[in-house]
């Protein structure tokens, strides 16, 4: 006889049905993301940054700055690629008996999810900081090892598991399912680290490298869509991490190619 636990698995595998409030949750995500790309692209068109152009010693009201500003660009990059995942988990909460109010598990996952990014802006900010702190030269070459090791990186065991863990939200849900809104927490938390462990090398490339530019912005969040959500996923990743570690050794060959990375002059 088969046990309940495998009964209740296997009664989850289903085919999402495009409901109205699988569609509604889907615009309302777009939207966000929307906005937050109106917000990126007109700071972008802005003066330039000058904490991201020369060394400033790290504040408290910088970091602040920079967390809030890092966040707003992680919804943008970051809410598309994940809506599969968000609209699955937002279809199995039609098929539980809860007493939360409909749409309440769906938010918490997705705050949790994007919490955990804008965190993410903190280790960014110190990042940046010791960077930009280094004479020009060192300055070169610290940019040259953020490429070769996301390039490194993005061949390691550890950027397939967690890749494959976000190109497969079913796998995902079936693998780490936790019912009520301890549930949502508990998963928007576990999707969030699968994500950032997928890309974090990504990020500090765009930190590093781009300067949070917006060609580069655009860039990495092709990359990060393409690597989650296109057929050979995998191979986008390895393309990437070759361009990457081809891109480091330039720049270890010829250091002033740190300017043109960075979009202006050093």
């Amino acid at each position: 006889m088969v046990p309940a636990d495998r009964q209740l698995s296997a009664s989850r595998e289903w085919i999402v049905v495009r409901d109205r409030a699988t569609i509604i949750t889907s615009i309302i995500l777009l939207l966000l993301a929307a906005v937050a790309w109106v917000d990126v692209i007109q700071s972008s068109l802005q003066t330039p940054d000058m904490m991201m152009t020369m060394f400033m010693p790290a504040t408290l009201a910088g970091a602040i700055t920079f967390i809030a500003g890092w966040a707003v660009m992680m919804t943008a990059m970051m809410l598309p690629s994940a809506l599969p995942m968000i609209a699955l988990y937002g279809a199995t909460q039609r098929r539980e008996a809860l007493t939360a109010p409909r749409g309440v598990p769906v938010a918490l996952f997705t705050l949790v999810y994007l919490t955990v990014w804008a965190a993410s802006g903190v280790p960014a900010y110190l990042a940046h900081t010791g960077l930009m702190a280094l004479s020009p030269r060192m300055f070169a070459y610290g940019i040259a090892g953020v490429l070769l090791a996301a390039g490194v990186f993005q061949f390691s065991p550890l950027k397939q598991a967690c890749l494959r863990a976000c190109r497969s939200p079913l796998g995902f849900l079936l693998g780490h399912w936790r019912a009520g809104l301890p549930g949502s927490l508990t998963l928007g938390w576990s999707h969030a680290v699968y994500c950032l462990g997928c890309c974090w090398a990504l990020m500090l490339v765009l930190v590093g490298a781009g300067a949070m530019g917006l060609a580069w912005v655009f860039l990495i969040a092709a990359v990060v869509a393409a690597e989650k959500l296109l057929p050979g996923g995998e191979w986008v990743a390895r393309t990437t991490g070759a361009a990457l570690l081809l891109l480091g050794v330039a720049v270890v060959v010829r250091p002033e190619l740190v300017t043109t990375l960075r979009g202006h002059s050093m």
